[in-house]
């Protein structure tokens, strides 16, 4: 027999709020092929639908095996808003179907399997958790939980029961935490504003890129939000003999070519992060949980900046800093795309699946861009300089000539308008490729491209071409062989090795290592103060060197800025003391549905 490699689940579109002809959008979306287990469960998802509030568990949905090469959906006419809103099961399938989506993703933009963060195969995920307006993902529980919480609804003018676990945007972002997790343990940990920021912000730009494959959603979203609905039946495009049958708009399928400018769909209800939670908590009808590209970029080069300002030292603040730039380089692509399809159509209406589908390409092609850039972030401290020069080397090794749509330039000067600069002194923005002599006849190639102390023993041997301090006690956290296909077919294998350093001194030794910069003030002299670094290595298909990304240990104005920002908020001395005050800073919120603290691990 043929196995199946997709099937198909239904889900909730956007979130509850979102309707059509009244009511809720739902639509139905391929994941990888799996026989579910009762839950449901599969070999990477685990729901568990236990609500801690009120001590129910509910019992679970079987699924029907294979049966004449497909599965079936039990919910695939489930056409009755009861059925979405009121079954616990239905609930249960959602997150289920769009965990396993998001992680779908992130495996073919990195062209590899993703371990979580923690031991184990699989997450837990609870749709019901508790009775609370929030969501998060726990490494400690091995868990996604998601909460619900009574709201009054001006449509209905009754309270009603909002449900994280229904809105598409929220279940996206708290996998996004879980998968970054996996990818880079060292990001959870205190470090920076940028480094929490990141997390937040990174998460955000997921979930709002990943609604643009659902097609059919988007289309009925912009023709909404443009309030151009379809054309009417009794009007039709202007004639132009010089159009072919495919570039001419329809009446069922146009939209009015001026509402398609880049401030309407900046304002678009498209780029609003978790609506429903939004408006409920907010008392705003409409009104989305975070909407980051309300945040404009800087008047002009003298601006201050906004990174610095006391109020971008909040994570989901500062975030919303990264949302903005790469949504703003989103819309100068989407924008470009759109005026050549103006160019060619030349009257009132465009094709509106043209422009959904010109919108999907480049947002794929974008996810797949700052997907893919993780591989080529340092694995400790990141700052969102760091984060744009890996995206823009991870785009010129798959796509070397970007003159098409200069996906790359508008991400880079997207990024500056926000204050923004590649961390990278090349004149691209992106990492310099490493020139000296290395050592590789000492090392096994094929122990290399898998194995962790085979990639130590070439980091000992090379310490002092790579410029790695040996003081520092040293570990390999990972080494990962990648495929990935580029836009015109061609396959790039790489393998990527992360390796991270650690070392404690005592307060008073800080000013021995760092003589400009020193303790912080009022800092005890006995305080044992732990220092990370570490560095990304980039091997080419033959086990050759090619990009060695890396934070030093000893860096003067990083580590400074690290212990200054640590001191100032309290996260010395203890670990718990560290947590309680992490989560009181995201608790403090008052729109806050991403409350994890995730322990700092070694």
């Amino acid at each position: 027999m043929n196995y199946p490699r997709t099937r198909k689940l239904k889900i909730v579109a956007q979130d509850p709020s979102i309707r059509k002809d009244g009511k809720i959008l739902t639509t139905e979306i391929d994941l990888p092929a799996e026989d579910i287990a009762p839950g449901p469960s599969g070999y990477r998802v685990q729901v568990i639908d236990y609500d801690s509030s009120t001590g129910t568990h509910y019992m679970p949905k079987s699924y029907a095996p294979l049966k004449n090469g497909t599965y079936s959906d039990p919910f695939r006419k489930a056409a009755d808003d009861a059925e979405i809103l009121d079954d616990p099961n239905f609930h249960s399938q959602n997150v289920y179907a769009i965990v396993m989506r998001t992680l779908a993703r992130f495996e073919f933009a990195l062209g590899r399997r993703i371990g979580w963060g923690f031991d184990g195969h699989q997450i837990n995920v609870a749709p019901h958790a508790f009775a609370d307006a929030n969501a998060f993902y726990s490494d400690r529980e091995r868990a996604l939980m998601f909460g619900y919480f009574r709201a009054f609804d001006e449509r209905k003018q009754a309270e009603e029961t909002v449900f994280s676990c229904l809105s598409h945007d929220v279940v996206a972002h708290e996998t996004t935490h879980a998968i970054l997790d996996g990818l880079r343990k060292r990001f959870t940990a205190p470090s920076s504003p940028e480094q929490a920021g990141f997390h937040e912000g990174f998460a955000d730009v997921v979930a709002l890129l990943s609604v643009f494959s659902l097609r059919d959603i988007v289309e009925f979203l912009l023709v909404g939000d443009a309030q151009a609905a379809t054309v009417p039946s009794n009007t039709e495009p202007a004639a132009d003999n010089s159009k072919s049958t495919a570039q001419t708009a329809t009446p069922q399928n146009a939209i009015l070519a001026d509402k398609l400018d880049k401030e309407s769909l900046r304002n678009s209800i498209l780029f609003g992060l978790a609506k429903q939670m939004g408006q409920a908590m907010s008392g705003i009808r409409g009104q989305a949980l975070r909407r980051s590209l309300e945040l404009k970029p800087l008047s002009s080069p003298d601006a201050k900046p906004y990174l610095g300002q006391p109020a971008f030292e909040e994570p989901h603040r500062c975030g919303e800093l990264l949302v903005a730039a790469i949504l703003t380089a989103f819309l100068e692509v989407w924008e470009q795309r759109i005026k050549l399809l103006k160019e060619v159509n030349r009257g009132d209406y465009l094709s509106l699946s043209l422009v959904v589908e010109n919108g999907a390409e480049a947002a794929a092609h974008l996810l797949t861009m700052i997907i893919r850039a993780l591989d080529y972030t340092p694995p400790t401290d990141i700052k969102f300089g760091d984060y744009l020069s890996a995206i823009l080397t991870a785009d010129k090794e798959t796509v070397p000539d970007d003159t098409k749509y200069n996906y790359r330039r508008q991400i880079r000067e997207a990024f500056k308008s926000y204050g923004i600069e590649p961390s990278s002194e090349e004149t691209d923005g992106a990492w310099q490729m490493v020139t000296a002599d290395f050592k590789y006849d000492r090392t096994h190639f094929d122990s290399l491209m898998r194995d962790p102390t085979e990639v130590f023993r070439f980091i000992w041997d090379n310490r002092a071409e790579l410029q790695i301090d040996d003081r520092a006690y040293t570990r390999v956290q990972s080494v990962r062989a990648c495929l990935r296909i580029t836009p015109d077919g061609f396959a790039l294998r790489e393998t990527v090795a992360e390796y991270v350093q650690v070392t404690t001194v005592r307060a008073d030794e800080l000013q021995q290592l760092f003589p400009p910069i020193g303790k912080p003030n009022k800092m005890p002299k006995d305080m044992e103060v732990t220092l990370y670094g570490g560095g990304t290595l980039i091997f080419d298909e033959y086990g050759r060197i090619k990009y060695h990304i890396v934070n030093s240990i000893f860096s003067q104005s990083k580590q400074a800025d690290r212990i200054d920002y640590l001191w100032r908020y309290g996260y010395f001395p203890e670990t718990r003391t560290r947590q309680n005050l992490f989560a009181r800073m995201h608790l403090s919120r008052a729109a806050v549905f991403s409350n994890h603290f995730i322990e700092e691990e070694f």
